[in-house]
């Protein structure tokens, strides 16, 4: 991507309005809106039944994720890990467990817990955001002493930025194109655009070994999504040259068959998203603060709006009907991810953890359980078979998953790091998203992928990241230093 209309040095200052009236007064308004009407709504239309004051503190997390989204939207900065990540919370930590809490009426799929168990998981879900917090601002923190030294000349200006390598993406594209051409003879094109529930089945019947089917669908999709935003680069590049027009025919080829294997029919919603994300980056959405601002916020409408809608096709039946907005929140297995929290607490409290080893199954899940027999089930999984649970597929968010791995003290090393990185890669993506380079690739992509790591469990997740992850760096070319570069 070149740098026209990109976001430029004094737009803004780390995210926030750079003293435009306008922007401060929009800044209010959405802020209002997000942290104001919506948790004010939802405490007039649910009905408290009393059952405890664990709400209080997941409202507390639909107020200042409400805050920190508006933020992020009226800044025009694409901060896109951050965006995803309190979207996360404020939708699923946030959102859902307060209906739900204060209704009465938790998910169908996660019966039975405990309620003195509201109150701390409350309490740890909000530890865990406050550790991220503090710990992002202390990474915050040394890139302003960064860039105060490179502008006294005490230590080397600019950052360096990877770039895109023409072969390489020739070669990508080549083999996602064959890959994906295995995976719709293998599968079917008729299974894909049917039901969900058919589409899983007929990739279960092609690779029966869940790690198979994990990267066999993987590599049928992030070679031609991440080969797609190396030819959009390239063709930007070429602008104006004859070679501009191959670029874009493969563009269109990679984005065709992308959207046959991958569509909001018989595609899982968060699979369909980030590919739709990654689409909508290439075509420029990130390139100035205005277009920044309409993505965010139609992304954050389109998780709030249609994701719940999407459902109706998991099955052969569509069903359409919706029990209003915050009645959809009530006992709906999409939204175990709090209770899932709790489950993991008491898993952790009832001496169950094993340090690091459902890490560690994560880690190696390309590696086949005929090879490796108590090879670790997805954490989703383990805590349902703790519980006793008949159904199994089940979320794992990220504190729960840190909570089985080493409880407490994981969870705040887990979200301290997580703090740092996000806030160490959104910085690269500004710089990345201005003036083109691969980290505007990784920017269209894994944020919003972030949001299947979140939900988890991380060993489902695992196998499709660690593909694109080889895709990008495929891709990668030699990287060359701009000028000194603007930190927000």
């Amino acid at each position: 991507m070149t740098s026209t209309g990109a976001v430029k040095t004094g737009d803004v200052v780390d995210g926030a309005p750079n003293g435009q009236w306008g922007r401060s007064a929009a800044l209010v308004a959405v802020a209002v809106i997000l942290a104001g009407v919506v948790p004010v709504t939802l405490v007039g239309q649910i009905e408290d039944v009393g059952r405890s004051d664990a709400w209080i503190f997941t409202l507390s997390i639909i107020v200042w994720g409400g805050i920190r989204l508006a933020w992020l939207i009226v800044s025009g900065a694409p901060r896109l890990f951050d965006f995803f990540f309190w979207m996360f919370c404020y939708i699923f930590m946030g959102i859902a467990p307060t209906v739900q809490i204060r209704s009465g009426v938790t998910s169908r799929t996660t019966p039975g817990i405990d309620e003195g168990l509201y109150v701390p998981t409350a309490l740890l879900v909000c530890a865990g955001l406050l550790t991220y917090e503090v710990f992002r601002a202390v990474w915050i923190g040394r890139e302003r002493r960064r860039a105060t030294g490179e502008r006294s000349g005490l230590v080397e200006g600019g950052e360096v930025i990877a770039q895109v390598d023409r072969s390489r993406t020739l070669l990508l594209v080549g083999f996602g194109l064959l890959a994906s051409a295995y995976f719709l003879a293998s599968v079917g094109p008729a299974a894909l655009l049917g039901s969900r529930e058919a589409s899983f089945d007929a990739r279960n019947a092609a690779w029966p070994d869940p790690a198979v089917r994990s990267i066999m669908y993987a590599l049928a999709i992030y070679p031609l999504l991440v080969g797609a935003g190396a030819l959009a680069q390239l063709r930007r590049g070429a602008r104006g040259l004859p070679i501009a027009r191959w670029y874009l025919a493969g563009l269109v080829a990679c984005v065709v068959v992308l959207l046959l294997i991958v569509n909001p029919v018989g595609s899982a919603r968060y699979t369909f998203g980030t590919v739709a994300f990654a689409l909508i980056c290439y075509a420029g959405a990130m390139l100035t603060p205005q277009r920044v601002r309409i993505a965010l916020a139609g992304t954050l409408g389109a998780f709030l709006f249609l994701f719940p809608l999407a459902d109706a096709f998991r099955s052969d039946e569509v069903n359409l009907t919706r029990n209003g907005f915050f009645g959809e929140y009530m006992g709906n297995p999409d939204y175990d991810a709090f209770w899932q929290v709790a489950n993991g607490f008491s898993f952790w409290v009832d001496g169950l953890v094993i340090p690091l080893r459902q890490i560690l199954g994560s880690a190696l899940f390309w590696v086949p359980r005929s090879l490796w027999a108590d090879k670790p089930t997805d954490t989703g999984i383990l805590l349902a078979q703790y519980r006793g649970y008949s159904f199994d597929n089940l979320s794992a968010p990220l504190w729960a998953e840190l909570l089985v791995n080493g409880g407490l003290i994981a969870l705040i090393v887990g979200f301290a790091l997580v703090g740092i990185g996000l806030r160490f890669m959104d910085t690269r993506l500004l710089l990345s998203f201005a003036s083109g380079g691969l980290w505007s690739i990784v920017g269209a992509i894994f944020p919003v992928y972030m949001t299947i790591l979140m939900r988890g469990s991380l060993l489902q997740a695992t196998g499709a990241m660690a593909v694109a992850v080889a895709c990008v760096l495929v891709i990668r070319s030699r990287p060359s230093r701009p000028g000194a570069a603007q930190l927000e």
